[in-house]
């Protein structure tokens, strides 16, 4: 008869515990990493400009039906000079007074190098749109004075890469005021029979919240 000893179980179980332990400890190591890089290089969020927007429709019918389209053009830049950018997801609207007043534009996704500049120009716009009445009933008034006062969203996810290294997914919310005089067509550019174009100060740069 053969002699059990009975250390053969407790042999692999702590040979399983030396791999688990081994596996948590290189995690470990890979997030103390990338978090040690994050703090050093202390990555800024993109910057974005609002620089101009070609109105080609802008009507408000009743019952407080909006149909609009516009092309609006977005400069963006990545200020970090070791970090790059992915837009993996970004959609363009345009909103009055916190209401959706087009459709979702999206912008195909593209990475942005170290301190590299990005110019988009996507058509955003709606067609009979139904506008909340006290929402259409300011709109009224402001372009009884010659102006309409809109907000330009952009919605997304971005990714920032660090050297190798690649995080995951955050959103990015950037919000651009538009003042546009629809009541002065010789404050844009006509670039169409029914087309002009406005175009914003230089200063004009949008919130952008990562």
């Amino acid at each position: 008869m053969s002699k059990d000893c009975g250390n053969h179980g407790g042999g692999k179980e702590a040979a399983v515990r030396r791999i688990c332990a081994a596996i948590i400890a290189f995690i470990l190591i890979v997030l103390i990493t990338i978090f040690l890089v994050w703090v050093i290089l202390r990555p800024t969020k993109p910057k974005f400009i609002l620089q101009d927007a070609t109105v080609f429709a802008f009507n408000l019918t009743q019952p407080n039906l909006l149909t609009s389209n516009f092309q609006v053009t977005i400069a963006t830049r990545n200020p970090n000079s070791k970090i790059g950018i992915y837009y993996d997801r970004l959609h363009v609207y345009a909103t009055y007074r916190n209401q959706q007043i087009t459709l979702r534009t999206a912008i195909p996704p593209t990475y942005q190098g170290h301190k590299e500049d990005n110019v988009w120009s996507p058509f955003i716009y709606g067609t009979a749109v139904p506008v909340a009445p006290y929402n259409a009933v300011a709109l009224g008034n402001e372009q009884g004075g010659g102006y309409v006062t809109l907000m330009i969203r952009a919605d997304g996810r971005v990714r920032w890469k660090v050297g190798t290294l690649i995080t995951g997914k955050y959103h990015i919310h950037v919000r651009c005021m538009a003042l546009i005089k629809l009541g002065n067509k010789a404050s844009g550019v006509i670039v169409g029979e029914n087309a002009v174009k406005y175009t914003f100060p230089n200063n004009n740069k949008c919130s952008v919240n990562v």
